[in-house]
């Protein structure tokens, strides 16, 4: 009998620890993804808004996982963002360089591959690549951009409208998917993309009035007049002084029967028609909230830099606002995997498709490479792997998703991704071989924001810049001594060296990633764009 007994216990053993092993390869996955949600605006980054607390759940997040350091995107625009990760390729190989473009949905991504690794995929939110998701077992999506009040959400069986708040919507989408749709058969993958904190700012009813009794502190860099930077820095549309709508992006005197002309060529105006779609009782709210504060600012007329100021704080105060929903609805997310028995193991992965301008350098929006615009966060919880309250200083990009929710599902890595999976780094370990430099290219001009097309490298320490539609438009800062990049030492002697270095370090980029983008001169936006310079 012993032999018997022996021989069951050994193979009940061998049953649990192969049923443990899968479990540990194929974790459950909860992808967090937000829209223009900048570091500093966390305060686990430590940034100038630390002060304000905007993010305590995403904060706990940090400290249960790790925050990478030095997190970046390799295209400051929404949709091209989004189909790097898809794809784990730079735009000029996925083929959306910028939001004018229509999504592939038909190539290689990321969530297909998980399918084949016995993984359920869902996605709910924003999508903004056009197209039905392929890939995705279950989903629902905003139309391009979507709405904040009462969204229409388009489902594989049509376009239907949800009452609500957007980032309330689309959590309630994801907890009821977590409740009623999962398979308790296979692991899964869960994408929650939430439209806040993008343009135009618009709040939940239920923020409105946070941030009232403070000021939110200013960036140092509110009032730069980009002496030393390249002309496209002064020739840009996205001017907190000069280019945000009073009307259309501060909402003051906005409601549905508003009918003056916007102030800028380019006006978003999603705000007010967002409003046009609000309930009799959201807006009597909205205006309730607004309308005393509106007048307040007629009778003030201010003008110069105390205009400026009151723009940026009422600005400042939307987008934490908005912030503020994201941070809930995580919190909700979490609380549902505890809940349902998931948490421990469920890696919950918090990101933003890049940077955003918070009156940094007095500008609002993002697109260019500069740090407030590249940098994008990343923080990831992994019970059991990654060290509670780690830092990792590694140089990261969006470019690395797909392969490391790949490997973490245990399914192979396509060759022809262009990323690195940060699964060692998560476990604590340090590649030999990881990259010492990132390649930067943005392609959208001319279009809103007027930001020319530009390509780059940024190592731990500098950053190259090259602006090549207008002929030797180039940039270069040392990061470490001019963190805000305000000193321009491209062209400089003492420089020279460095900055050959870096061209050819650039150069064996491009050729790396394959980037045969057309990169050739534009002397009609020269005459036409280049006049003022």
């Amino acid at each position: 009998m012993k032999p018997l007994i022996y021989s069951s216990i050994k193979f009940c053993f061998i049953c649990v620890a192969h049923l443990w092993v899968s479990a540990e390869k194929q974790p459950n996955i909860l992808f967090i993804f937000t829209d223009d949600h900048a570091p500093h605006a966390i305060g686990a980054y430590d940034g100038w808004l630390k002060s304000v607390n905007p993010t305590p759940t995403i904060d706990k997040l940090a400290k249960e996982g790790m925050v990478f350091a030095n997190s970046f995107c390799t295209n400051s625009i929404c949709g091209p963002s989004r189909a790097v990760i898809q794809t784990g390729k730079h735009s000029h190989k996925n083929g959306f360089m910028n939001n004018g473009n229509t999504f592939d949905w038909n190539q290689q991504t990321f969530p297909k591959l998980l399918q084949k690794a016995g993984y359920q995929t869902a996605i709910y939110g924003k999508s903004h690549l056009k197209g039905k998701p392929l890939g995705y077992d279950d989903w629902a999506v905003l139309p391009g951009q979507g709405l904040y009040y009462n969204p229409d959400m388009i489902f594989p069986d049509g376009k239907k409208r949800i009452d609500g708040y957007c980032t309330d919507v689309v959590t309630d989408l994801a907890v009821e998917w977590l409740n009623q749709k999962r398979s308790e058969n296979k692991p899964f993958m869960l994408m929650v993309q939430h439209k806040a904190p993008h343009r135009n700012w618009m709040p939940a009813l239920r923020h409105l009035s946070l941030y009232d009794d403070i000021e939110i502190p200013e960036p140092p860099t509110l009032f730069d007049e980009w002496k030393d930077n390249a002309p496209g820095a002064r020739l840009q549309e996205l001017e907190i002084d000069r280019h945000m709508d009073l009307n259309y992006d501060l909402f003051v005197d906005l409601t549905p029967e508003f009918n003056q002309p916007p102030s800028q060529l380019r006006q978003d105006r999603s705000a007010w028609n967002n409003m046009k779609r609000m309930s009799t009782d959201q807006l009597k709210a909205w205006r309730a909230h607004y309308a005393p504060r509106d007048a307040a600012f007629h009778k003030a007329k201010l003008s110069g830099k105390d205009l400026v100021r009151w723009k940026f704080q009422r600005y400042a105060k939307n987008y934490l606002r908005c912030v503020k929903g994201v941070d809930e609805s995580i919190d909700r997310l979490q609380k549902e995997l505890t809940k349902l028995g998931l948490d421990k193991n469920t890696i919950v992965i918090y990101s933003s498709d890049q940077g955003f301008y918070i009156g940094d350098h007095g500008w609002y929006d993002k697109r260019w490479m500069y740090e407030e615009s590249l940098k994008m966060p990343l923080i990831v919880k992994w019970p059991g792997v990654i060290k509670p309250g780690s830092r990792e200083t590694e140089l990261v990009q969006n470019l690395d998703y797909a392969q490391t929710f790949l490997e973490i599902a245990g399914a192979p890595q396509p060759q022809d991704m262009q990323g690195l999976s940060l699964v060692p780094l998560m476990k604590g370990e340090k590649p030999a071989k990881w990259r010492k430099e990132i390649y930067y290219h943005y392609y959208e001009y001319p279009s809103v924001h007027m930001i020319p097309r530009h390509y780059g490298i940024r190592t731990k320490r500098h950053k190259l810049m090259h602006f090549y539609q207008f002929k030797e438009e180039w940039e270069m800062y040392d990061l470490k001594k001019d963190p805000d990049e305000l000193s321009n030492l491209y062209g400089k002697k003492e420089t020279l060296d460095l900055q050959k270095k870096l061209k050819q370090k650039l150069k064996k980029l491009q050729r790396a990633y394959e980037d045969n983008s057309d990169m050739s001169i534009r002397e009609e936006y020269i005459e036409k764009f280049r006049k003022k310079s």
